[in-house]
Protein backbone atom coordinates (compact mmCIF):
# COMPACT_ATOMS: atom_id res chain seq x y z
CA UNK A 1 0.00 0.00 0.00
CA UNK A 2 1.59 3.17 -1.23
CA UNK A 3 0.77 6.47 0.53
CA UNK A 4 0.84 10.08 -1.43
CA UNK A 5 0.96 13.29 -0.49
CA UNK A 6 -0.94 15.71 -2.21
CA UNK A 7 -2.97 19.33 -2.33
CA UNK A 8 -6.81 19.22 -0.87
CA UNK A 9 -9.21 19.77 -3.27
CA UNK A 10 -11.83 22.31 -2.01
CA UNK A 11 -14.43 21.45 -4.50
CA UNK A 12 -14.02 18.15 -3.71
CA UNK A 13 -16.29 16.90 -0.47
CA UNK A 14 -15.17 14.05 0.13
CA UNK A 15 -11.78 15.83 0.54
CA UNK A 16 -12.78 17.99 2.71
CA UNK A 17 -14.87 15.29 4.92
CA UNK A 18 -11.56 13.10 5.04
CA UNK A 19 -9.29 15.85 6.15
CA UNK A 20 -11.78 17.19 8.69
CA UNK A 21 -12.25 13.40 10.26
CA UNK A 22 -9.11 12.97 10.56
CA UNK A 23 -8.18 15.74 12.51
CA UNK A 24 -10.98 15.42 15.01
CA UNK A 25 -9.47 12.02 15.08
CA UNK A 26 -5.81 13.02 15.86
CA UNK A 27 -6.76 16.72 17.90
CA UNK A 28 -10.58 15.81 19.55
CA UNK A 29 -10.11 19.07 21.36
CA UNK A 30 -10.54 21.43 18.59
CA UNK A 31 -13.23 22.23 16.11
CA UNK A 32 -13.30 21.07 12.44
CA UNK A 33 -16.35 20.73 10.42
CA UNK A 34 -15.59 20.23 6.27
CA UNK A 35 -17.59 23.77 5.81
CA UNK A 36 -14.36 25.07 7.80
CA UNK A 37 -11.45 23.05 6.09
CA UNK A 38 -12.83 24.82 2.94
CA UNK A 39 -13.29 27.75 4.41
CA UNK A 40 -9.98 28.25 5.76
CA UNK A 41 -8.18 27.45 2.59
CA UNK A 42 -9.94 29.54 0.33
CA UNK A 43 -10.05 32.62 2.35
CA UNK A 44 -6.49 32.76 3.82
CA UNK A 45 -5.08 36.04 2.98
CA UNK A 46 -2.64 35.39 -0.18
CA UNK A 47 0.30 36.57 1.32
CA UNK A 48 0.39 33.56 3.62
CA UNK A 49 0.49 31.15 0.55
CA UNK A 50 -1.53 28.74 2.92
CA UNK A 51 -1.77 24.97 1.88
CA UNK A 52 -3.59 22.12 3.21
CA UNK A 53 -2.37 18.89 1.92
CA UNK A 54 -3.47 15.41 2.64
CA UNK A 55 -1.74 12.16 2.88
CA UNK A 56 -3.45 9.29 1.12
CA UNK A 57 -3.72 5.52 1.16
CA UNK A 58 -5.69 3.08 -1.37
CA UNK A 59 -7.61 6.83 -1.58
CA UNK A 60 -8.53 7.21 2.17
CA UNK A 61 -6.99 9.92 4.03
CA UNK A 62 -4.65 9.28 6.70
CA UNK A 63 -3.01 12.50 7.48
CA UNK A 64 -3.39 16.36 7.14
CA UNK A 65 -0.90 19.45 7.05
CA UNK A 66 -1.43 23.19 7.36
CA UNK A 67 0.97 25.05 6.09
CA UNK A 68 1.88 28.55 5.59
CA UNK A 69 3.92 31.59 5.79
CA UNK A 70 3.66 33.45 8.76
CA UNK A 71 2.67 37.28 6.32
CA UNK A 72 1.35 38.92 10.01
CA UNK A 73 4.68 38.50 11.78
CA UNK A 74 6.59 41.53 12.14
CA UNK A 75 10.19 39.19 11.32
CA UNK A 76 10.21 37.85 7.82
CA UNK A 77 11.23 34.63 6.94
CA UNK A 78 9.01 32.61 9.19
CA UNK A 79 6.14 29.77 8.73
CA UNK A 80 4.41 26.86 10.00
CA UNK A 81 3.56 23.33 9.34
CA UNK A 82 0.95 21.29 11.33
CA UNK A 83 0.84 17.70 11.00
CA UNK A 84 -1.72 15.58 12.22
CA UNK A 85 -1.95 11.77 11.03
CA UNK A 86 -5.16 9.43 12.13
CA UNK A 87 -4.18 7.21 15.38
CA UNK A 88 -4.88 4.25 13.58
CA UNK A 89 -2.85 4.86 10.72
CA UNK A 90 0.44 5.72 12.02
CA UNK A 91 3.77 4.62 10.74
CA UNK A 92 2.94 4.46 7.10
CA UNK A 93 5.43 7.33 6.37
CA UNK A 94 2.38 9.67 5.96
CA UNK A 95 3.86 12.32 8.48
CA UNK A 96 7.16 12.40 7.12
CA UNK A 97 5.98 12.68 3.49
CA UNK A 98 3.81 15.46 4.69
CA UNK A 99 6.26 17.28 6.51
CA UNK A 100 8.93 16.61 3.77
CA UNK A 101 6.52 18.26 1.44
CA UNK A 102 5.40 21.11 3.32
CA UNK A 103 9.25 21.76 4.15
CA UNK A 104 10.26 21.63 0.30
CA UNK A 105 7.23 24.40 -0.67
CA UNK A 106 8.08 26.90 2.37
CA UNK A 107 11.72 26.85 1.50
CA UNK A 108 10.56 27.65 -1.91
CA UNK A 109 8.81 30.49 -0.98
CA UNK A 110 11.99 31.90 1.35
CA UNK A 111 10.92 30.64 4.81
CA UNK A 112 14.28 30.17 7.38
CA UNK A 113 12.11 28.71 10.05
CA UNK A 114 9.75 26.39 10.73
CA UNK A 115 7.25 26.57 13.56
CA UNK A 116 5.24 23.27 14.39
CA UNK A 117 2.97 22.14 17.00
CA UNK A 118 2.88 18.76 18.31
CA UNK A 119 1.31 16.33 20.97
CA UNK A 120 3.15 16.41 23.73
CA UNK A 121 3.53 12.31 23.47
CA UNK A 122 6.82 10.31 23.50
CA UNK A 123 5.78 9.00 20.21
CA UNK A 124 5.21 12.21 18.51
CA UNK A 125 8.06 14.54 20.27
CA UNK A 126 10.59 11.83 19.43
CA UNK A 127 9.35 12.08 15.37
CA UNK A 128 10.17 15.93 15.74
CA UNK A 129 13.26 15.46 17.41
CA UNK A 130 14.68 12.94 15.10
CA UNK A 131 13.90 15.75 11.97
CA UNK A 132 15.96 18.24 13.53
CA UNK A 133 13.39 20.07 15.92
CA UNK A 134 13.83 21.72 18.94
CA UNK A 135 10.81 22.41 21.67
CA UNK A 136 9.77 25.87 22.50
CA UNK A 137 6.53 26.53 24.52
CA UNK A 138 3.67 24.24 25.23
CA UNK A 139 0.13 24.89 25.42
CA UNK A 140 -2.46 23.17 27.23
CA UNK A 141 -5.64 22.02 25.72
CA UNK A 142 -8.63 22.24 28.05
CA UNK A 143 -12.22 20.77 28.75
CA UNK A 144 -15.21 21.54 30.74
CA UNK A 145 -18.20 19.38 31.05
CA UNK A 146 -21.01 21.61 30.25
CA UNK A 147 -23.95 19.18 31.65
CA UNK A 148 -21.96 18.66 35.36
CA UNK A 149 -23.60 22.03 36.50
CA UNK A 150 -20.90 23.26 37.80
CA UNK A 151 -20.58 26.46 36.32
CA UNK A 152 -20.02 29.60 38.18
CA UNK A 153 -23.36 31.38 38.42
CA UNK A 154 -24.67 34.33 35.97
CA UNK A 155 -23.07 37.83 37.08
CA UNK A 156 -24.63 40.95 36.53
CA UNK A 157 -22.50 43.42 34.86
CA UNK A 158 -21.19 46.61 36.85
CA UNK A 159 -21.87 49.79 36.39
CA UNK A 160 -21.32 50.85 33.04
CA UNK A 161 -20.72 47.93 31.48
CA UNK A 162 -23.22 45.77 29.12
CA UNK A 163 -23.22 42.91 27.73
CA UNK A 164 -23.72 42.00 24.10
CA UNK A 165 -22.90 39.70 21.67
CA UNK A 166 -21.49 39.56 17.96
CA UNK A 167 -25.08 39.41 16.82
CA UNK A 168 -25.36 43.18 17.93
CA UNK A 169 -22.16 44.08 15.35
CA UNK A 170 -23.48 42.67 12.38
CA UNK A 171 -23.98 45.94 10.88
CA UNK A 172 -20.62 47.01 11.86
CA UNK A 173 -18.13 44.74 12.96
CA UNK A 174 -15.31 47.09 12.84
CA UNK A 175 -15.20 47.88 16.54
CA UNK A 176 -14.42 44.16 17.06
CA UNK A 177 -11.84 43.99 14.66
CA UNK A 178 -9.95 46.67 16.75
CA UNK A 179 -10.72 44.84 19.83
CA UNK A 180 -9.60 41.51 18.57
CA UNK A 181 -5.93 43.11 16.43
CA UNK A 182 -5.10 44.64 20.21
CA UNK A 183 -5.56 41.39 22.07
CA UNK A 184 -3.94 39.29 19.54
CA UNK A 185 -0.55 41.19 19.28
CA UNK A 186 -0.75 41.19 23.22
CA UNK A 187 -1.27 37.15 22.98
CA UNK A 188 1.87 35.30 24.04
CA UNK A 189 3.60 33.35 21.48
CA UNK A 190 6.28 32.62 19.10
CA UNK A 191 5.49 35.00 15.77
CA UNK A 192 4.48 38.50 17.01
CA UNK A 193 1.54 38.98 14.94
CA UNK A 194 -0.50 42.45 13.64
CA UNK A 195 -3.59 42.45 12.65
CA UNK A 196 -3.83 45.48 9.87
CA UNK A 197 -6.07 44.30 7.02
CA UNK A 198 -10.01 44.40 7.95
CA UNK A 199 -10.91 42.86 5.12
CA UNK A 200 -8.85 40.04 5.46
CA UNK A 201 -10.04 40.36 9.13
CA UNK A 202 -13.77 39.69 8.20
CA UNK A 203 -12.90 37.30 4.95
CA UNK A 204 -10.83 34.76 7.63
CA UNK A 205 -12.63 35.76 11.02
CA UNK A 206 -15.90 36.92 10.96
CA UNK A 207 -17.35 35.30 8.54
CA UNK A 208 -15.81 31.89 9.54
CA UNK A 209 -18.32 29.29 9.49
CA UNK A 210 -17.36 28.31 13.25
CA UNK A 211 -18.34 31.21 14.17
CA UNK A 212 -21.34 31.46 16.73
CA UNK A 213 -22.21 35.09 16.54
CA UNK A 214 -25.06 34.66 19.41
CA UNK A 215 -22.75 32.81 21.62
CA UNK A 216 -19.90 35.50 21.40
CA UNK A 217 -20.10 37.97 24.07
CA UNK A 218 -18.72 41.17 24.70
CA UNK A 219 -18.33 43.68 27.18
CA UNK A 220 -19.13 47.06 26.30
CA UNK A 221 -18.00 50.04 28.18
CA UNK A 222 -19.21 53.31 27.17
CA UNK A 223 -20.46 52.10 23.99
CA UNK A 224 -16.94 50.40 23.06
CA UNK A 225 -16.25 47.09 22.95
CA UNK A 226 -14.04 46.24 25.87
CA UNK A 227 -13.48 42.78 26.16
CA UNK A 228 -15.37 39.65 24.84
CA UNK A 229 -14.72 35.96 24.45
CA UNK A 230 -15.30 34.55 20.76
CA UNK A 231 -16.94 31.02 20.92
CA UNK A 232 -17.36 28.73 17.57
CA UNK A 233 -19.65 25.67 17.08
CA UNK A 234 -19.66 22.66 15.25
CA UNK A 235 -23.20 21.79 15.88
CA UNK A 236 -22.70 19.44 18.56
CA UNK A 237 -19.49 21.08 20.73
CA UNK A 238 -18.66 24.44 21.58
CA UNK A 239 -15.12 26.03 21.87
CA UNK A 240 -13.56 29.44 22.85
CA UNK A 241 -11.35 30.79 19.68
CA UNK A 242 -10.45 33.87 21.88
CA UNK A 243 -10.99 35.38 24.89
CA UNK A 244 -9.08 38.78 25.68
CA UNK A 245 -9.65 42.58 27.05
CA UNK A 246 -7.91 45.97 25.83
CA UNK A 247 -5.43 47.34 27.75
CA UNK A 248 -7.56 49.92 29.59
CA UNK A 249 -9.69 47.84 30.89
CA UNK A 250 -7.87 45.29 32.23
CA UNK A 251 -8.04 43.94 35.60
CA UNK A 252 -11.70 44.81 36.46
CA UNK A 253 -12.75 40.84 35.64
CA UNK A 254 -14.50 41.92 32.13
CA UNK A 255 -12.81 38.87 30.26
CA UNK A 256 -14.35 36.55 32.85
CA UNK A 257 -17.57 38.23 32.95
CA UNK A 258 -18.28 37.94 29.13
CA UNK A 259 -16.93 34.24 29.15
CA UNK A 260 -18.81 33.17 31.99
CA UNK A 261 -21.96 34.87 30.41
CA UNK A 262 -21.07 32.81 27.23
CA UNK A 263 -20.70 29.91 28.83
CA UNK A 264 -23.95 29.75 30.27
CA UNK A 265 -25.60 30.66 26.89
CA UNK A 266 -23.92 28.12 24.99
CA UNK A 267 -25.53 25.58 27.72
CA UNK A 268 -28.89 26.78 27.56
CA UNK A 269 -28.67 26.55 23.66
CA UNK A 270 -27.75 22.48 24.51
CA UNK A 271 -24.21 22.18 23.82
CA UNK A 272 -22.61 19.74 26.40
CA UNK A 273 -18.72 19.79 25.66
CA UNK A 274 -16.57 23.04 25.84
CA UNK A 275 -13.27 23.34 25.06
CA UNK A 276 -10.62 26.11 25.19
CA UNK A 277 -6.80 26.14 24.75
CA UNK A 278 -3.81 28.11 27.01
CA UNK A 279 -0.30 28.80 27.01
CA UNK A 280 1.16 27.06 29.74
CA UNK A 281 2.74 30.17 31.02
CA UNK A 282 -0.66 32.44 30.93
CA UNK A 283 -1.49 31.97 34.77
CA UNK A 284 -4.19 34.79 35.34
CA UNK A 285 -6.22 33.13 31.91
CA UNK A 286 -5.42 29.22 33.72
CA UNK A 287 -6.88 30.30 36.70
CA UNK A 288 -10.08 31.77 35.26
CA UNK A 289 -11.06 28.94 33.42
CA UNK A 290 -10.03 26.33 36.57
CA UNK A 291 -12.34 28.64 38.38
CA UNK A 292 -14.86 27.81 35.31
CA UNK A 293 -13.91 23.86 36.25
CA UNK A 294 -12.49 23.52 32.97
CA UNK A 295 -10.08 20.41 33.28
CA UNK A 296 -6.18 19.74 31.17
CA UNK A 297 -7.64 16.96 28.77
CA UNK A 298 -3.61 17.56 26.61
CA UNK A 299 -0.54 19.26 26.62
CA UNK A 300 1.26 20.84 23.03
CA UNK A 301 4.47 21.93 22.42
CA UNK A 302 5.27 24.32 20.09
CA UNK A 303 8.49 23.03 17.82
CA UNK A 304 11.25 24.81 15.64
CA UNK A 305 13.60 24.16 13.36
CA UNK A 306 16.09 26.43 10.79
CA UNK A 307 15.51 25.94 7.30
CA UNK A 308 17.81 25.98 4.43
Amino acid sequence: MTVIVRDLRPDVRADAEGFSTTRRLALPYMLSTPESVVHTLTHAHPDAHFTQLVAEEDGEIIGTAQVGVAHESTEPGQGSANIYVRPDRRHRGAGSLLLRTAEERLAALGVTKLFAWVLDEPENRAFAERRGFRASRSAYFLRLDLTAGGLPPRQDPPPGVELRTAADFADDPRPLFELDAEVVGDEPGDIDVEFTDYEAWLAENWRHPLLNRDLTVVAVVDGRPAAFSVAHTDGTRYGTAMTGTAREFRGRGLAKLAKNDSLHRARAAGYTEAFTGNDTGNEPMIAINKWFGYEVAATEVRHVRELG
